[in-house]
């Protein structure tokens, strides 16, 4: 195991800070979906993650290719005041405008008042937070059209739902390459971006906190998913991908997953929606409970 880092010696993240980094987001819940190892690690690339320790704080910077680094929010037991304003003097090495970027907006109001900071609204990276017993059931009217595709694949497929281990790993990545040769993923940087997450969340697998599972047709993989506790009341779905020639494999998987591995925990957490909108009507056509917003933190008095 090497050193641990200490501010102002960031390093980059690996797998092998997973327990460390892991054992603050124990001690401090998260209340959105950016801190967990599994969401770091998998986008450590895109995202060129750092971190290091200040005093009992973990301190978390990224920074994309042409773009000037940024800081996630400070992770402790105690008042983070003094860790938000390290992070802030150290962004200021590197930029006019140091930024702190996915920060809960429940807490965004007392960091910035006692440090002057300028909250800048991030509606691209609200989470969509859903009762857990909603997705399983799907009572009511409004999700007649869910219900729907739920009685149309199951009546046309005989399927079976798989908790997902190594020996399926490979069937997954089939499926999401397949995936991305449909939609043509070689065209748009965003979605391979993803993919190189996705591919990296199942590669390294069984040595992630996570839980995965797949709808299997004909020893098929045509849905998979993949989640983990976020904190004691909610589950977290980093990602979900199914065949578009199952018609209704993303609502199986989706209420097969919440209901198989998820059912005791109030609220399922199911990432943000970037501002796309064909993806923010996906996700609010399930209704969230609520949106768990986030904030841009921006310096404003150097």
């Amino acid at each position: 195991m090497q050193a641990t880092p200490h501010y102002p010696d960031f390093k980059p993240l690996s797998l092998e800070d997973r327990d460390q980094i892991t054992a603050f987001f124990h001690q401090s819940p998260p209340l959105t979906s950016e801190l967990t190892f599994t969401n770091l690690f998998m986008w450590r690339y895109h995202y060129n993650f750092q971190w290091c320790l200040a005093n009992d704080t973990l301190l978390i910077i990224g920074h994309m290719a042409e773009a000037p680094p940024f800081g996630l929010p400070p992770v402790g037991p105690h008042d983070l005041s003094s860790a938000f304003g390290q992070l802030l003097s150290f962004l200021a090495n590197y930029t006019d405008t140091p930024e702190i970027h996915r920060v809960p907006e429940v807490l965004a109001q007392r960091y910035a008042s006692a440090r002057s900071l300028e909250v800048l609204e991030d509606r691209a990276n609200s989470d969509y937070v859903y009762r857990t017993e909603s997705l399983i059931n799907l009572s009511g009217r409004k999700y007649h059209r869910k219900r729907n595709h739920l009685k149309q694949f199951r009546k046309r497929y005989s399927y079976r739902y798989q908790t997902l281990k190594d020996d399926w790993i490979e069937a997954c990545l089939e499926l999401e390459e397949q995936w991305c040769r449909l939609r043509s993923c070689v065209e748009n940087p965003a979605l391979l971006n993803e993919e190189q997450a996705i591919r990296e969340a199942l590669l390294h697998y069984h040595h992630l906190d996570c839980q995965g599972a797949a709808i299997v047709v004909d020893e098929k993989v045509v849905a998979f998913s993949l989640g983990e506790p976020l904190n004691p009341d909610t589950a977290l779905i980093h990602l979900e991908k199914a065949d578009p020639e199952f018609s209704g494999s993303y609502a199986v998987i989706n209420q097969e997953f919440c209901q198989n591995a998820w059912s005791d925990f109030t609220y399922t957490n199911r990432e943000q929606d970037l501002g796309e909108s064909g993806l923010r009507q996906s996700k609010l056509s399930y209704y969230p409970d609520h949106l768990s917003n986030k904030v841009i933190l921006r310096a404003t008095d150097r």
